[in-house]
């Protein structure tokens, strides 16, 4: 047994990303905003992950997204935090900051509160770029998670996004 704060799926599910990437020789980050660090905090659970996982940036605020992620305060404005638009931006400046060879975002609404008819909460929206990928590509999805607490929608998107990091991962999962 793993001496960890964290759920056992969770670790789980971070240690496989590690494996299969190490296997690739790939290096991996992130670009966290409603799950606050918890994909970080997985991956860095597993022993040897550094010669992995490259960095994360948890950018929560508007503020953050646009000075450590370059998101434009007009998309922000335009678009919300939670959008392909933001989730794109933060994945490719997250690769092309931290030279990994694939970056995966996370911006979406955990609740309790903040949602609103067109954006519940549980909508989460994931992107992931890739080294040497067509930047045109855009590779991002919009996901409705179920509701089940602020905790349970942290944690789902936590997964759904260390799914985003194994190598055969080809784009983001459909939306229910």
């Amino acid at each position: 047994m793993m001496d960890t704060l964290l759920p056992a799926e969770l670790v789980d599910a971070a240690r496989k990303v590690i494996d299969a990437n190490r296997a690739a020789g790939r290096r991996v980050a992130v670009a966290e905003s409603c799950t606050g660090g918890l994909v970080s905090a997985a991956l860095t659970e597993i022993p040897g992950s550094s010669d992995v996982f490259e960095g994360g940036f948890v950018t929560y605020s508007y503020s953050a997204k646009t000075e450590l992620l370059r998101v434009s305060s007009d998309v922000l404005e335009t678009f919300g935090a939670v959008s392909i638009a933001v989730a794109w931006t933060m994945a490719q400046n997250a690769l092309n900051k931290t030279g990994a060879d694939v970056a995966v975002a996370i911006t979406g609404i955990a609740g309790p509160d903040g949602g609103s008819d067109k954006k519940p909460v549980g909508t989460v929206v994931f992107a992931r770029a890739e080294k040497g990928a067509d930047p045109e590509k855009i590779v991002a999805n919009s996901r409705k998670l179920d509701n089940n607490g602020r905790g349970g929608v942290r944690l789902q998107a936590a997964l759904v996004a260390l799914e985003l990091l194994m190598p055969e991962s080809a784009a983001p999962p459909e939306a229910p």
